[in-house]
């Protein structure tokens, strides 16, 4: 089958979700395709040009999702809603993917149309709340930085060590509004108030 950049972005996926960030080789996205390395080179010009563009699809995958979210919210949707509507699929973007928040942040730098489309409209969003263009892309740029960040610790997160009744009851006596008075939420509510609390810091922003 011909080489395409859609057919190797789709190798390096695969690729990426088995090995990892730092493995992936373009060595490897060739076997998987049944090609050798240097037939990739016509098509992608370097390992870091082939992440920019996985991460890209990524992004554009997740800016469809929160087009078909916000178009399913009713009419009198608030900007609040609609800000979370794009955190929501952007976050369950990136967990549908191995690895999906590390291929974001730690890709090169690169002015993709994704990513660009996905704070275009985030921006949008704050500024139609009436957020000024310059707090409003800081305030974008935090939104995205929160949700990677949120997702990357979701994807990296070791598992919990077994504790013992008499370590759990002294680490309760230590920090008790840790492990005592804080509530107890699953990794989706805590998503949904974190994004929340920044809308609620945003809204300081709009002069309301």
């Amino acid at each position: 089958m011909k080489l395409t950049k859609e057919r190797i972005i789709s190798a390096g996926m695969a690729t990426f979700a088995e090995v990892g960030y730092h493995a992936l080789s373009m060595r490897q996205v060739a076997e998987r395709l049944g090609a050798h390395a240097g037939s990739l080179y016509y098509h992608v010009r370097s390992k870091d040009e082939l992440l920019a563009m996985m991460a890209d699809r990524v992004c554009r995958q997740a800016y469809d999702a929160g087009s078909a979210a916000l178009a399913a919210l009713p009419p009198d949707a608030t900007w609040q809603h609609k800000l979370e509507a794009q955190a929501a699929t952007l976050r369950r973007t990136l967990l549908a993917h191995p690895g999906g928040a590390l291929l974001m942040v730690d890709s090169p730098g690169m002015l993709a149309p994704g990513a660009l489309s996905l704070m275009e409209r985030l921006l949008r969003t704050l500024v139609e709340a009436g957020v000024p263009v310059a707090h409003g892309g800081i305030a974008a740029d935090t939104l995205l930085s929160h949700i990677t960040g949120f997702v990357l610790q979701e994807q990296s997160r070791p598992q919990t060590p077994a504790l013992t009744a008499d370590v759990y009851a002294d680490l309760r006596e230590r920090f008790p509004l840790l492990l005592t008075e804080m509530p107890q939420l699953s990794q989706d509510e805590k998503f949904q108030r974190s994004v929340q609390l920044l809308c609620g810091a945003f809204t300081s922003l709009t002069g309301d």
